[in-house]
């Protein structure tokens, strides 16, 4: 295996002594990324390393991306694609691109033993705060949920604003129909149970109202705030 691409931090160690707390990293067999943004990716060498019988899920495409980075172990890699189908021993999960994504190699999975849907970015929203945003359940943040997911995918997907609502509809029914018991957003506190309403949300995205973060004249106007140093 090759050297790491980055040095070992405390935060990493830290991750994988976690991580030895609720399972023996020997024991485990995949490491699904859905995607290779370096927020997804950062404790993935650590992983390798710790777990180094586990074979990384990816596509074609994500691995590549990956490879400008850092010399991905190819005898490692599981290709997989949306449509198909991975058989881990116990359950199987299928692949599928969610509705919405911020990366071309997105690739989500359902657990076809538990129910629970692993969605990616989709579903994301910003939380007002650090509790909220590691609560157990969704249902904490309350009715602005709606708000801050249609701000999440108007910053994180801004092509959903050129397309089609009804081809839209035809990527977002498939994934309600799946029937989750649970779905896992990495942006977003659990959701167990969905109900109609994360979907419906999903589906205003495209008229929800364009993400336009500040110009060069609110960062002056800011900085004219600031405290002398």
């Amino acid at each position: 295996m090759p050297s790491s691409p980055w040095s070992s931090t405390t935060a990493d160690k830290d991750f994988v002594s976690a991580l030895a707390e609720v399972l023996d990293p020997a024991d485990v067999r995949w490491l699904w990324i859905t995607h290779p943004d370096r927020d997804h990716t950062g404790g993935l060498w650590p992983l390798l390393e710790a777990a180094p019988k586990a074979r990384l899920v990816s596509t074609f495409l994500g691995v590549g991306i990956m490879s400008t980075e850092w010399t991905v172990p190819l005898d490692r890699v599981f290709l997989l694609n949306p449509g198909q189908t991975l058989d881990v021993g116990d359950r199987r999960l299928h692949a599928f691109r969610p509705p919405l994504f911020d990366n071309p190699s997105t690739t989500g999975f359902l657990d076809d033993r538990t129910g629970a849907l692993f969605s990616s970015d989709c579903f994301g929203a910003p939380m007002p705060s650090l509790e909220l945003a590691t609560s157990t359940d969704v249902r904490a943040v309350g009715d602005q949920v709606r708000n801050f997911q249609l701000l999440w995918a108007s910053v994180d997907s801004p092509w959903v604003h050129q397309v089609d609502p009804a081809k839209f509809r035809a990527t977002v029914d498939p994934v309600r129909a799946m029937g989750a018991s649970a779905v896992f957003s990495t942006h977003l506190p659990p959701v167990s149970q969905p109900d109609d309403q994360l979907y419906e949300t999903v589906l205003l995205a495209p008229e929800a109202s364009p993400f336009v973060g500040p110009d060069q004249q609110a960062l002056e106007a800011l900085l004219a705030t600031f405290e002398p140093t």
